[in-house]
Protein backbone atom coordinates (compact mmCIF):
# COMPACT_ATOMS: atom_id res chain seq x y z
CA UNK A 1 0.00 0.00 0.00
CA UNK A 2 1.37 3.08 -0.71
CA UNK A 3 1.36 6.23 1.82
CA UNK A 4 -1.92 8.77 1.37
CA UNK A 5 -0.98 11.80 1.21
CA UNK A 6 -3.65 14.61 1.36
CA UNK A 7 -3.60 17.89 -0.12
CA UNK A 8 -6.00 20.62 0.93
CA UNK A 9 -6.85 23.56 -1.32
CA UNK A 10 -6.16 22.25 -4.36
CA UNK A 11 -7.57 25.33 -6.41
CA UNK A 12 -4.89 27.56 -4.84
CA UNK A 13 -1.77 28.73 -5.69
CA UNK A 14 0.37 25.87 -3.77
CA UNK A 15 -2.39 23.61 -3.95
CA UNK A 16 -2.17 23.91 -7.76
CA UNK A 17 1.58 23.23 -8.08
CA UNK A 18 1.60 20.12 -5.96
CA UNK A 19 -0.95 19.00 -8.30
CA UNK A 20 1.44 19.45 -11.23
CA UNK A 21 4.45 17.99 -8.95
CA UNK A 22 2.19 14.85 -8.02
CA UNK A 23 2.51 12.86 -11.30
CA UNK A 24 5.98 12.45 -10.59
CA UNK A 25 5.22 11.19 -7.12
CA UNK A 26 2.59 8.63 -8.10
CA UNK A 27 4.54 5.16 -7.61
CA UNK A 28 5.44 6.19 -4.39
CA UNK A 29 1.97 7.91 -2.87
CA UNK A 30 -1.43 8.22 -3.55
CA UNK A 31 -2.92 11.86 -3.79
CA UNK A 32 -5.62 12.92 -2.72
CA UNK A 33 -6.76 17.04 -3.31
CA UNK A 34 -9.39 18.14 -1.60
CA UNK A 35 -11.38 21.66 -2.68
CA UNK A 36 -14.19 22.83 -0.39
CA UNK A 37 -16.45 20.21 -1.87
CA UNK A 38 -14.79 16.83 -0.24
CA UNK A 39 -13.80 18.60 2.76
CA UNK A 40 -15.08 22.46 4.16
CA UNK A 41 -13.06 24.07 6.52
CA UNK A 42 -15.24 26.33 7.21
CA UNK A 43 -17.19 23.43 8.81
CA UNK A 44 -14.75 22.03 11.21
CA UNK A 45 -16.75 19.06 12.38
CA UNK A 46 -16.58 17.28 9.18
CA UNK A 47 -12.34 16.57 9.64
CA UNK A 48 -12.31 14.34 11.83
CA UNK A 49 -15.52 12.06 9.86
CA UNK A 50 -13.03 12.89 6.71
CA UNK A 51 -10.04 11.55 8.55
CA UNK A 52 -11.53 8.21 9.48
CA UNK A 53 -12.44 7.47 5.84
CA UNK A 54 -9.33 8.54 4.26
CA UNK A 55 -6.74 7.52 6.97
CA UNK A 56 -3.81 9.28 5.34
CA UNK A 57 -0.34 9.00 6.14
CA UNK A 58 0.33 12.91 5.31
CA UNK A 59 -1.67 15.68 5.73
CA UNK A 60 -0.93 18.83 3.42
CA UNK A 61 -2.64 21.70 4.65
CA UNK A 62 -2.60 24.37 1.82
CA UNK A 63 -6.40 26.23 2.07
CA UNK A 64 -6.31 28.77 3.88
CA UNK A 65 -7.91 32.30 4.27
CA UNK A 66 -5.93 34.59 2.61
CA UNK A 67 -7.81 37.56 1.97
CA UNK A 68 -6.02 39.87 4.02
CA UNK A 69 -7.71 43.23 3.70
CA UNK A 70 -11.09 41.16 4.06
CA UNK A 71 -10.17 39.54 6.87
CA UNK A 72 -10.19 42.85 9.02
CA UNK A 73 -14.00 42.62 8.74
CA UNK A 74 -14.57 38.80 7.74
CA UNK A 75 -13.28 38.09 11.00
CA UNK A 76 -15.23 35.27 11.85
CA UNK A 77 -14.57 33.27 8.34
CA UNK A 78 -10.75 33.62 8.78
CA UNK A 79 -10.59 32.15 12.22
CA UNK A 80 -12.60 29.40 11.23
CA UNK A 81 -10.30 28.28 8.33
CA UNK A 82 -7.08 29.90 9.49
CA UNK A 83 -7.08 28.66 13.41
CA UNK A 84 -10.17 26.48 14.25
CA UNK A 85 -9.77 24.05 11.51
CA UNK A 86 -6.15 23.40 11.57
CA UNK A 87 -6.90 22.97 15.21
CA UNK A 88 -8.90 19.92 14.34
CA UNK A 89 -6.97 18.97 11.43
CA UNK A 90 -4.04 18.34 14.25
CA UNK A 91 -5.97 16.70 16.65
CA UNK A 92 -7.19 14.10 13.57
CA UNK A 93 -3.90 13.95 12.22
CA UNK A 94 -2.33 12.77 16.40
CA UNK A 95 -5.13 10.58 16.55
CA UNK A 96 -4.24 8.72 13.21
CA UNK A 97 -0.39 9.13 13.38
CA UNK A 98 -0.65 11.32 10.14
CA UNK A 99 2.27 13.79 9.92
CA UNK A 100 0.93 17.26 9.67
CA UNK A 101 2.60 20.12 7.08
CA UNK A 102 0.37 23.37 7.05
CA UNK A 103 1.68 26.38 5.78
CA UNK A 104 1.56 29.77 7.60
CA UNK A 105 3.07 33.11 6.73
CA UNK A 106 5.51 36.08 7.67
CA UNK A 107 2.31 38.34 8.50
CA UNK A 108 2.76 36.62 12.02
CA UNK A 109 5.30 39.13 12.56
CA UNK A 110 4.63 42.77 13.37
CA UNK A 111 7.47 44.19 11.04
CA UNK A 112 9.44 45.79 13.38
CA UNK A 113 12.50 43.58 12.98
CA UNK A 114 15.95 44.78 11.30
CA UNK A 115 17.62 41.38 10.67
CA UNK A 116 15.98 38.36 9.24
CA UNK A 117 13.57 36.32 11.46
CA UNK A 118 14.39 33.00 13.33
CA UNK A 119 11.62 30.39 13.66
CA UNK A 120 11.55 31.60 17.54
CA UNK A 121 10.96 35.43 17.23
CA UNK A 122 7.94 36.06 19.38
CA UNK A 123 4.73 36.76 17.20
CA UNK A 124 3.01 39.93 17.43
CA UNK A 125 0.84 39.93 14.22
CA UNK A 126 -0.06 43.34 13.06
CA UNK A 127 -3.60 42.84 11.27
CA UNK A 128 -6.56 40.07 11.74
CA UNK A 129 -5.20 37.47 9.29
CA UNK A 130 -1.51 37.50 10.39
CA UNK A 131 -3.58 37.02 14.12
CA UNK A 132 -5.84 33.60 12.64
CA UNK A 133 -2.73 32.23 11.74
CA UNK A 134 -0.51 32.84 14.93
CA UNK A 135 -3.07 31.19 16.44
CA UNK A 136 -3.51 28.09 14.25
CA UNK A 137 -0.01 27.49 14.32
CA UNK A 138 -0.03 27.60 18.12
CA UNK A 139 -3.01 25.03 18.32
CA UNK A 140 -1.62 22.88 15.33
CA UNK A 141 1.24 21.99 18.10
CA UNK A 142 -0.57 21.98 20.70
CA UNK A 143 -3.10 19.40 19.45
CA UNK A 144 -0.19 17.67 17.22
CA UNK A 145 3.62 18.06 18.58
CA UNK A 146 4.44 16.05 15.28
CA UNK A 147 3.63 19.35 12.74
CA UNK A 148 5.53 20.92 10.50
CA UNK A 149 4.81 24.70 10.07
CA UNK A 150 6.23 26.29 7.45
CA UNK A 151 5.63 29.84 7.07
CA UNK A 152 6.14 31.73 3.61
CA UNK A 153 5.84 34.98 1.69
CA UNK A 154 4.90 36.87 -0.53
CA UNK A 155 3.44 34.04 -2.90
CA UNK A 156 3.24 33.99 -6.76
CA UNK A 157 2.51 31.09 -9.51
CA UNK A 158 1.47 31.43 -13.15
CA UNK A 159 -2.12 29.64 -11.33
CA UNK A 160 -4.63 31.99 -9.63
CA UNK A 161 -4.48 35.88 -8.26
CA UNK A 162 -1.12 37.09 -7.34
CA UNK A 163 0.79 39.73 -7.68
CA UNK A 164 3.40 38.94 -10.83
CA UNK A 165 0.07 38.47 -12.61
CA UNK A 166 -1.59 41.52 -11.16
CA UNK A 167 1.56 43.72 -11.97
CA UNK A 168 1.67 42.16 -15.48
CA UNK A 169 -1.96 43.34 -16.29
CA UNK A 170 -1.14 47.08 -14.89
CA UNK A 171 1.65 47.18 -16.99
CA UNK A 172 0.19 46.27 -19.68
CA UNK A 173 -3.22 48.51 -19.43
CA UNK A 174 -1.47 51.55 -17.82
CA UNK A 175 1.65 53.98 -18.92
CA UNK A 176 2.51 54.15 -14.99
CA UNK A 177 1.91 52.24 -11.91
CA UNK A 178 2.76 52.83 -8.38
CA UNK A 179 4.03 50.61 -6.05
CA UNK A 180 5.02 50.49 -2.33
CA UNK A 181 8.58 50.50 -1.87
CA UNK A 182 8.80 51.13 1.95
CA UNK A 183 7.92 47.30 2.57
CA UNK A 184 10.70 44.39 2.42
CA UNK A 185 10.01 41.02 1.72
CA UNK A 186 11.08 37.73 0.05
CA UNK A 187 9.25 36.60 -3.05
CA UNK A 188 8.26 32.70 -2.99
CA UNK A 189 7.92 30.96 -6.25
CA UNK A 190 4.69 28.13 -5.40
CA UNK A 191 6.51 25.67 -7.48
CA UNK A 192 9.75 25.95 -5.53
CA UNK A 193 7.63 25.38 -2.15
CA UNK A 194 5.92 22.63 -3.22
CA UNK A 195 9.53 20.89 -4.30
CA UNK A 196 10.32 21.72 -0.45
CA UNK A 197 7.26 20.15 1.10
CA UNK A 198 7.44 16.80 -1.35
CA UNK A 199 11.12 16.97 -0.23
CA UNK A 200 9.94 16.64 3.37
CA UNK A 201 7.37 14.30 2.99
CA UNK A 202 10.14 12.47 1.00
CA UNK A 203 12.23 12.70 4.48
CA UNK A 204 9.62 12.10 6.80
CA UNK A 205 9.47 8.23 4.45
CA UNK A 206 13.19 7.70 5.43
CA UNK A 207 12.92 8.40 9.31
CA UNK A 208 13.47 12.14 9.51
CA UNK A 209 10.67 13.30 11.42
CA UNK A 210 11.80 16.83 12.82
CA UNK A 211 9.16 19.17 13.41
CA UNK A 212 8.42 22.19 14.47
CA UNK A 213 8.35 25.93 12.90
CA UNK A 214 10.11 26.61 9.73
CA UNK A 215 10.64 29.67 7.12
CA UNK A 216 10.84 29.16 3.57
CA UNK A 217 10.71 31.63 0.55
CA UNK A 218 13.40 32.38 -2.09
CA UNK A 219 16.67 33.74 -1.09
CA UNK A 220 17.08 37.48 -1.21
CA UNK A 221 15.87 40.45 -0.01
CA UNK A 222 13.46 42.74 -2.07
CA UNK A 223 10.75 45.29 -1.78
CA UNK A 224 7.38 45.36 -3.84
CA UNK A 225 8.72 48.15 -5.86
CA UNK A 226 12.01 46.42 -6.68
CA UNK A 227 9.89 43.11 -7.14
CA UNK A 228 7.53 44.95 -9.82
CA UNK A 229 10.36 46.37 -11.52
CA UNK A 230 12.07 43.41 -12.51
CA UNK A 231 8.92 41.81 -13.41
CA UNK A 232 8.48 44.70 -15.96
CA UNK A 233 12.04 43.71 -17.77
CA UNK A 234 11.26 40.77 -17.66
CA UNK A 235 8.81 41.34 -19.68
CA UNK A 236 10.12 43.65 -21.54
CA UNK A 237 7.22 46.63 -21.02
CA UNK A 238 7.47 49.90 -21.17
CA UNK A 239 5.10 51.25 -18.33
CA UNK A 240 6.68 53.37 -15.85
CA UNK A 241 6.97 52.44 -12.31
CA UNK A 242 7.18 54.82 -9.23
CA UNK A 243 7.89 53.92 -5.88
CA UNK A 244 5.56 55.38 -2.85
CA UNK A 245 5.43 55.19 0.35
CA UNK A 246 3.06 52.82 2.29
CA UNK A 247 1.16 55.74 3.98
CA UNK A 248 0.44 56.97 0.16
CA UNK A 249 -1.46 53.22 -0.51
CA UNK A 250 -3.77 52.73 2.54
CA UNK A 251 -5.22 49.52 2.86
CA UNK A 252 -7.81 48.24 5.62
CA UNK A 253 -5.33 45.70 7.23
CA UNK A 254 -1.62 47.08 8.27
CA UNK A 255 1.26 45.35 6.28
CA UNK A 256 4.28 44.56 8.07
CA UNK A 257 7.55 46.77 6.68
CA UNK A 258 9.89 44.14 7.03
CA UNK A 259 9.23 40.67 6.91
CA UNK A 260 12.61 38.69 5.58
CA UNK A 261 12.59 35.44 7.34
CA UNK A 262 16.14 33.25 8.50
CA UNK A 263 15.75 30.26 6.05
CA UNK A 264 18.79 28.17 7.74
CA UNK A 265 16.39 25.65 9.65
CA UNK A 266 14.43 24.20 6.67
CA UNK A 267 17.75 24.24 4.12
CA UNK A 268 19.77 22.05 7.16
CA UNK A 269 17.46 19.68 8.41
CA UNK A 270 15.86 18.55 5.30
CA UNK A 271 18.85 19.35 3.09
CA UNK A 272 17.01 21.75 0.71
CA UNK A 273 18.61 23.80 -2.01
CA UNK A 274 17.14 27.51 -1.59
CA UNK A 275 16.33 29.49 -4.81
CA UNK A 276 17.25 32.98 -5.59
CA UNK A 277 14.39 34.92 -6.37
CA UNK A 278 15.07 36.34 -9.25
CA UNK A 279 15.75 33.34 -11.23
CA UNK A 280 12.45 31.49 -10.04
CA UNK A 281 10.95 35.04 -11.17
CA UNK A 282 12.43 34.23 -14.68
CA UNK A 283 11.36 30.35 -14.59
CA UNK A 284 7.72 31.80 -13.73
CA UNK A 285 7.10 34.57 -16.50
CA UNK A 286 8.66 32.11 -19.40
CA UNK A 287 6.21 29.69 -18.39
CA UNK A 288 3.10 32.55 -18.37
CA UNK A 289 4.73 33.95 -21.59
CA UNK A 290 4.72 30.18 -23.47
Amino acid sequence: MKPIVVVTGKNGQLGWELQQLASSFQDKYEFVFTDRTMLDLLVPETIAPFFNSVKPQFFINCAAYTAVDKAETEKELALTINATSVSEIAASCAKYQTRLITISTDYVFDGQGKAPYATDTPTNPVNYYGYTKAIGEQKALENNPNTVIIRTSWVYSTHGNNFVKTMLRLMKERPEIKVVADQQGCPTYAADLAEAIMQIVNASVKGNNRSGIFHYSNTGTTTWFNFATAIKEMAGLTCSVLPIPTEAFPTPAKRPAYSVMDLHDIATVFGLELKEWKNSLRKCMQLLHD
